[in-house]
C-alpha cells in the first residue's frame, strides 16, 4: 500500500559525498518518521539515521558529523547526505518510513528496495 523508491546510490572515492534520495507514495494518511539503514556483506542491517515528522532526528553514533538526515513533509520524502565516505560505509542503504494507511488508518511499515553505495579507496 506504501512504496518507498530511493536514488542517488553509486560509486565514490575515499573522502567522497553522495545524497540519497527516498520518495513514499500510496495510501499515506501521515508519516510518523523516516530513516535510512544500511547492510554490508555478511552484516547485519544497521540504523544509519531517522528522522520524524516534527524534525527529531537519530543517528548512529559513528556516523554523527559526517551523515546528515532531513525529510521534505509536502513530498513525503527523506533524504541522506553522506560526507567524507570512508571504504567501510559501502553496502546497500534501505530507506524506511511507518505510518498510517489512508482511508484505515492502520500502522504501516515499509521499506524500499535498496540502493548501493561503493566507496573505494
Amino acid at each position: 500500500q506504501v512504496q518507498l523508491v530511493e536514488s542517488g546510490g553509486g560509486s565514490v572515492q575515499s573522502g567522497g559525498s553522495l545524497r540519497l534520495s527516498c520518495a513514499a507514495s500510496g495510501k499515506i494518511f501521515a508519516i510518523a518518521a523516516m530513516g535510512w539503514y544500511r547492510q554490508a556483506p555478511g552484516k547485519q542491517r544497521e540504523l544509519v539515521a531517522t528522522i520524524t515528522s516534527i524534525g527529531s532526528t537519530d543517528y548512529a553514533e559513528s556516523l554523527k558529523g559526517r551523515f546528515t538526515i532531513s525529510r521534505d513533509n509536502a513530498w513525503n520524502a527523506v533524504y541522506l547526505q553522506m560526507n567524507s565516505l570512508k571504504p567501510e560505509d559501502t553496502a546497500v542503504y534501505y530507506c524506511n518510513a511507518r505510518g498510517y494507511v489512508a482511508g484505515t488508518q492502520a500502522d504501516f511499515a515499509s521499506w524500499g528496495q535498496g540502493t548501493q553505495v561503493t566507496v573505494s579507496s
